[in-house]
């Protein structure tokens, strides 16, 4: 296993650097950041003072390396709009984005697992098609469809749930949570399923399809041959050998949902990382753009990384193949 996290390590430098010449090229040049900085009357010796203390003049490989240690060290200057820290503004918002794909993962996990089961063991009835049914809406509407049609019904006409907004939170000193008050609850529910709906469709169609692949081999004859259980061949056997594409799946979808989580905040006005990245780009906020590629980036690259560990705890030939440098014995 430290042999996979060292060769997964190594890999994920050159994406982060990769990714660092990226969000360096957006903030070398899209905009001037003098002139972003200062007000229109600014003198041109207040405009060579910030250039310098910027340092600007700087050749742009030595620019680029100074951003990379910066951002190394969590440092990506001040807010534009803010005219705070970026990693203070970031801090202000990512617990709002970090609960609402929390919550709409473990929602996708605990409905997707159970009804892709429930298709593939009872792939002919009235109900199993009612879930294919669903679970083609859920992959063919738009997230931002869904969550206009979630505010009409149970905000605008039945009026049981807040339209936008995180309602009251709790400021804990390292974290604000809405988990601890009702209307901070109740104003997770609309855009958690909104967010949760695609990954409830995509993980439930590809549980049925792996378990439907599963349930034909030899060793699931035997198992019902032997007389067990139901439930230990569907779910200790069954489920259990389809858990790998399931796993990558699941944390791909959960990285996009931290990159892409934008639509859903808008619709809903979620005062989240998303929200405020398109208000970045709204005011040409370019340290806060930089900041949360290089955030989501590695965010990307951790998930993968937990992903992979999940791998060796599921199936330990996947360590012996790391060790046996990709071959199998």
């Amino acid at each position: 296993m430290l042999l996979l996290i060292i060769k997964r390590m190594a890999n994920a430098i050159f994406v982060i650097l990769a990714v660092a010449l990226l969000a360096f090229t957006i903030f070398k040049f899209l905009g001037d950041p003098v002139q972003l900085m200062l007000n229109p009357q600014a003198t041109q010796e207040e405009r060579d003072m910030l250039t310098e203390r910027l340092g600007l003049n700087d050749p742009v490989p030595v620019q680029f390396a100074k951003f990379v240690f910066n951002a190394a060290r969590g440092e990506f200057g001040m807010s534009y709009r803010n005219q705070m820290p970026v990693m203070e503004v970031i801090a202000e918002r990512f617990p709002a984005t970090f609960e609402l794909v929390l919550v709409s993962s473990i929602m996708a996990l605990l409905i997707g697992l159970p009804l892709g089961v429930f298709a593939a063991i009872r792939g002919g009835t009235v109900m199993a098609r009612i879930c294919h049914l669903i679970s083609m809406i859920g992959v063919s509407v738009p997230a931002f469809v869904i969550g206009i049609m979630l505010i009409l019904v149970f905000s605008i006409e039945l009026k049981w749930l807040p339209a936008f907004g995180r309602g009251k939170v709790v400021d804990l000193g390292f974290w604000t949570t809405g988990f601890l008050t009702p209307s901070g609850r109740a104003a997770l529910v609309m855009p958690a399923i909104s967010l949760a709906l695609f990954q409830i469709s995509f993980i439930m169609r590809l549980v049925t399809a792996e378990m439907l692949e599963v349930l034909r081999t030899d060793f699931i004859r035997f198992a019902k041959a032997r007389g067990l259980k139901a439930r230990a061949i569907y779910f200790r056997h069954g489920l259990r050998n389809c858990l790998m594409p399931v796993v990558t799946m699941t944390g791909m979808l959960i990285g996009d949902l931290i990159a892409f989580t934008l639509v859903t905040e808008i619709v809903f006005q979620w005062p989240g990382m998303g929200f405020l990245f398109v208000q970045s780009v709204q005011y040409v906020d370019i340290p806060v753009m930089a900041a949360y590629l290089m955030i989501v980036c590695f965010i990307f690259i951790t998930i993968n990384l937990i992903v992979d560990l999940i791998y060796v705890v599921v199936d330990p030939r996947v360590d012996q193949l790391v060790r046996g440098g990709g071959h199998g014995h």
